[in-house]
């Protein structure tokens, strides 16, 4: 009899946390939108991490909108690009890097793609104010193919729209919560808000995404974003994961103008 009543009054074991596989380092980069400055002190940040846990295996991945509203999305890009070539770094496609090759494809592509942070890009590719404040859109247009590289676009095009890892998944702007994850279409990932957003119950993986912009890191138990708005905010923000542990590294804007990274407690 006092088995059972011990049984039941003892608490049920907590429930299990997500875990990435067991050896393994993600750092999840939120949305960069140009902000070069940002990105290279984390990046720094993230070396010196790797360069003090030699056996662990560092897995890198940028949420997508590499481009647009800051001042350097082609030094952004070509960052990534070289930093791919010495590090485990996969791309997510974001909604910006769609704008910006449909630009390639019709004028009024490329005039959304203007009102909607393009205007700095093509700025960072090499045209200039003037240029982009009396040119013709056909012109513009025209002159696009010979400004950004064809090597560049292909770059950017080959960028992926979902990655897992353990209980979590990476996307750029979330899932349609419902269906299942082999499911899910390109629109959705690369542009989906309010049917994701305020889903409440639980989803396949707990998902890791950018696009929707919060002043600190919202981790809503199924949903974890990592946006928060470093083009105006000046804070850049990867979410680090190992094991059932999660952190935060933040390059932020300091007083002088210079980018620092502060580092988060973890969260378990």
């Amino acid at each position: 009899m006092l088995e059972r009543l011990r049984e039941f009054f003892t608490p049920p074991p907590p429930p299990k946390l997500p875990e990435v596989p067991a050896g393994r380092r993600y750092y999840a980069i939120g949305d960069i939108h140009g902000r070069l400055d940002l990105y290279d002190a984390l990046i720094a940040a993230i070396e010196d991490e790797i360069a003090r846990a030699p056996g662990m295996d560092h897995r890198i991945v940028v949420l997508g909108d590499l481009v647009d509203r800051g001042p350097d999305s082609a030094g952004v890009v070509e960052l990534t690009r070289r930093w791919q070539q010495v590090r485990n770094v996969r791309v997510l496609a974001g909604n910006h890097e769609e704008m910006f090759l449909a630009s390639f494809e019709k004028p009024e592509a490329l005039r959304h793609f203007l009102k909607h942070g393009g205007h700095e890009t093509l700025l960072s590719y090499g045209f200039s104010s003037r240029q982009l404040s009396e040119m013709p859109l056909e012109a513009i247009f025209e002159a696009l193919p010979q400004v950004v590289s064809q090597s560049t676009r292909d770059y950017i095009a080959g960028f992926e729209t979902m990655i897992r890892a353990g209980d979590y998944v990476f996307v750029h702007a979330g899932i349609d919560p419902a269906r299942p994850l082999a499911e899910q279409t390109r629109g959705d990932l690369l542009w989906i808000r309010e049917r994701f957003l305020s889903h409440e119950g639980p989803l396949e993986k707990v998902v890791i995404h950018g696009h929707t912009i919060f002043e600190h890191v919202m981790d809503c138990g199924n949903r974890i974003g990592i946006d928060t708005g470093a083009f105006r905010s000046g804070v850049l923000t990867a979410l680090v994961l190992e094991g059932d542990q999660r952190r935060i590294l933040q390059a932020r804007t300091v007083d002088d103008g210079t980018a620092q990274v502060f580092h988060g407690d973890r969260e378990h």
